[in-house]
Order: C-alpha cells, then structure tokens, then sequence
C-alpha cells in the first residue's frame, strides 16, 4: 500500500511539474490553438 501512495505522489508531481515547465516553454493551449488574430485576455 506504500508503494501504491509513492507511485501516486509521484504521478501527481510529474503532472505539475509538466503543466508549469511546458506553460513557461510556450507550449501552453492557448499558445498552441490560438493564432495572432485571437485576442485572448
């Protein structure tokens, strides 16, 4: 049952640390699916 929590810990800090790494790469959605016409706020 620990390993079933670290293995958990670990899926969710590699979730966060992709959604923030790949948001500050400029690979964000609104980045990927707007083009320079859509004014996003």
């Amino acid at each position: 049952m620990k390993s079933m929590y670290l293995a958990f810990l670990a899926i969710i800090a590699i979730a966060v640390a992709a959604d923030y790494s790949l948001g500050q790469a400029g690979f964000s959605i609104q980045d990927v699916t707007s083009g320079p016409s859509v004014r996003l706020d």
